[in-house]
């Protein structure tokens, strides 16, 4: 179960480091991701940590965010679009039937849920984040226009790293909907987030067309 508590008590840097000897890929020390956000903190535009820190979820963010916020908008940004393009060869897959996660690829727009962190819990809430999405090098921490309510605020979410192992480049649809509808893990099937996806996205009243379009490929593959 990936929650607060369970991402505090590291089961995600463990998981990697069990396997670790299976996928070749080594999770990052606490000294190599604290590094890692000190770097993308001191990247901040100007005002961005004024009133907290904005935090753009797109995927797993939006139903499971595992941190504690004192607001939540809907929002947009431009030149990234979400995108199953990245395998996972262990949450919610197996190196022999690995599964496939959301991250955001270069292009075209994405909408999705900005969550604001108070001042005072940047550090501990930070930290959190980075032990769930920064265990590896598959993620970039980027700083974005976030464009809600009419305005623009600067925020931090995850780009795919297109020069990691785990970056699937423009897979056919219908191979994702493939490893979708039969990679399961430790923390669940590939199915069931993208199920969790399409309920909390169709809850917000966003509509993405190319997951709802995923979504029915995959309904009909485990209706077969």
């Amino acid at each position: 179960m990936l929650n607060r508590n369970s991402i505090k008590n590291g089961v995600i840097y463990n998981l990697l480091k069990k396997n670790q000897h299976i996928t070749n890929m080594a999770p990052k020390t606490l000294e190599e991701r604290s590094a890692s956000l000190e770097l993308t903190l001191s990247k901040a535009p100007n005002g961005a940590v004024k009133n907290g820190i904005w935090i753009f979820g797109y995927g797993s963010l939006i139903w499971n965010p595992a941190i504690d916020f004192i607001e939540k908008r809907i929002g947009r940004i431009y030149g990234y679009h979400r995108a199953f393009c990245m395998w996972t060869p262990l949450g919610r897959g197996t190196p022999e039937n690995p599964g496939i996660m959301l991250a955001l690829d270069r292009g075209g727009s994405c909408n999705g849920l900005a969550f604001r962190v108070s001042i005072e819990k940047i550090e501990e809430e930070l930290k959190i984040l980075w032990s769930r999405e920064m265990a590896l090098d598959n993620y970039i921490p980027t700083w974005v226009k976030i464009h809600t309510h009419g305005k623009m605020i600067f925020g931090l979410t995850f780009i795919i790293n297109r020069n990691h192992l785990r970056y699937a480049q423009k897979l056919p649809t219908e191979t994702i909907a493939k490893h979708l509808s039969t990679a399961m893990g430790e923390l669940g099937t590939s199915a069931e987030y993208l199920e969790n996806l399409i309920t909390h996205l169709t809850k917000l009243g966003i509509i993405d067309k190319s997951m709802n379009d995923l979504h029915q490929k995959v309904t009909a593959l485990q209706n077969k």
